[in-house]
């Protein structure tokens, strides 16, 4: 799906959720003291540095830490566990969609600290625009769940990361207008608390080892 396309749409989106995004506001605000928004750093197409805009979940002056949230993650406030659990949190996204920065569909955009640009797989990646949505946005969807241990950042590193890169690397291969449209109506049919679509992974990857143990 075009660039024009998808920025068009988000606009689109942004227009229509104006009330739904100032009570989600407003609730943020009054969930906990500290800004209402915040602006995660990542990693663009050709290596760019970009703010990705979030709805604030965790506790003001609780980012610090692990780059990456384990489950029960004690800096997230209730009401941002919530907007969590239903992709609320990622709506001012939608922003950096008519900026430019992401697409509707794409790879999941990146912390710098977890890029390699050493690595050919990563450097392919990059070769597109970020997405709020994707396969492996879909994949891992509950990857919080499995980062509970010393070490959450190394985990992420060493078994989550190459995984996702091996599904983001299919997308790229395989990205098409019709890929985009079933990714963005599966990411409703996800948050409604279907099931990820493994089995459209493994075709497009071409083979089950992408997944987690106990997923294969």
């Amino acid at each position: 799906m075009a660039d024009w396309v998808q920025r068009s749409l988000a606009l689109i989106a942004l227009t229509i959720l104006v009330p739904v995004m100032v009570a989600v506001g407003i609730g943020v605000r009054l969930s906990s003291p500290g800004p209402i928004l915040f602006g995660a750093i990542r990693v663009g197409r050709d290596g760019r540095v970009f703010k990705a805009w979030k709805y604030r979940t965790m506790l003001a002056g609780d980012a610090l830490g692990p780059a990456i949230s384990v489950a029960a993650d004690p800096r997230v406030t209730r009401f941002g566990s919530r907007l969590r659990r239903y992709r609320l949190d990622e709506l001012p996204q939608l922003w950096n969609v008519v900026r430019g920065d992401m697409r509707l569909v794409g790879p999941r955009p990146e912390d710098p600290k977890f890029v390699d640009i050493g690595s050919e797989r990563q450097r392919l990646v990059l070769t597109t625009v970020p997405g709020i949505t994707g396969l492996a946005q879909l994949a891992f969807a509950d990857e919080a769940r499995l980062l509970d241990g010393s070490d959450p950042e190394e985990t992420y590193r060493s078994v989550i990361l190459p995984r996702k890169l091996a599904v983001d690397e299919a997308y790229v291969r395989h990205r098409s207008a019709s890929l985009d449209l079933r990714i963005m109506l599966t990411t409703l049919g996800v948050i409604a608390g279907r099931g990820a679509p493994f089995a459209t992974i493994d075709r497009l990857v071409g083979t089950k080892a992408w997944r987690l143990p106990e997923e294969k």
